[in-house]
């Protein structure tokens, strides 16, 4: 067993709550209301995540939404999409405690508007002063280590770094630093958070250890949104299993599955 590798069996915890779902989902770009509901209940995700600044409340539309996400009756992560600065990010955080009456934030401050790349210096100085005001911070990032290392002083205990850029599908463009990512940080909840395009992405970020996924564009964006938020409940389900059993490891010389040496099993059947 490595050292980051930990055996949670059929739940798991992150930011005090328990779960059996390590699927996160997002709650934008769904076709209609009724599709996205239909979709999130599928996948059996327990946390979906909501954008304050980009959802209106006060309209019909608005008023829609939110009684969906409180009928799916499932744990809601606010986040502070479409901040840009660290003062942003807090004053929405604080709204978004307001509203949905919870602790839990995804922090979100982007740093370069065309690849919607997290700006790190705004982000650990959000997280610290964040978390001394009593806030569960799911930070979002990079696959930076050294960024990952701030965030972890200042106090985070949920790190949330890319596969890739938000909304491009590309996958884990760096599954090495991910890694690296994974085996320095044992302690902390690991969670994949943009670039997963297909159900293959995410059982991959599984596969290295993450404790889960989260993930919007690729289920909502999809030709039938529920069938694939079923897809990838159980790519994760199955990455998850993978790694607790224990990835084969790479060889750089074939290695037969069929013993050669020795008489075949068959042998002893023959006249």
């Amino acid at each position: 067993m490595t050292k980051h590798m930990q055996t949670h069996g059929n739940t798991w915890e992150i930011g005090g709550k328990t779960l059996t779902s390590r699927l996160l989902i997002g709650s934008a770009l769904y076709p209609s209301p009724t599709n996205m509901e239909d979709a999130i209940r599928t996948s059996e995700s327990q946390i979906v995540t909501v954008a304050l600044r980009r959802q209106s409340a006060g309209n019909k539309t608005g008023g829609e939404f939110w009684s969906i996400i409180q009928s799916l009756g499932i744990e809601v992560l606010p986040n502070t999409a479409g901040c840009h600065s660290a003062k942003e990010a807090i004053t929405t955080a604080k709204m978004a405690r307001e509203i949905f009456g919870t602790h839990w934030i995804k922090l979100e401050v982007i740093g370069d508007q065309y690849n919607l790349q997290p700006d790190p210096f705004e982000t650990v100085k959000a997280a610290e002063i964040l978390i001394k005001d009593g806030f569960e911070v799911f930070p979002y990032t990079t696959d930076d280590l050294v960024v990952a290392k701030r965030l972890a002083d200042v106090g985070c205990k949920i790190i949330m770094p890319w596969g890739s850029m938000i909304g491009s599908g590309k996958g884990l463009m760096n599954p090495d630093n991910l890694k690296t990512i994974r085996e320095e940080f044992s302690d902390l909840k690991l969670v994949i958070d943009a670039g997963i395009g297909k159900p293959s992405h995410a059982a991959e970020a599984m596969e290295l250890g993450y404790d889960g996924v989260l993930l919007n564009s690729a289920i909502a964006l999809a030709h039938d949104p529920v069938k694939m938020a079923n897809a990838f409940k159980y790519a994760v389900q199955s990455g998850r299993l993978a790694y607790e059993a224990g990835l084969m490891q790479k060889r750089e010389f074939a290695s037969a599955s069929t013993p050669t040496i020795g008489t075949p099993f068959w042998h002893q059947f023959k006249d």
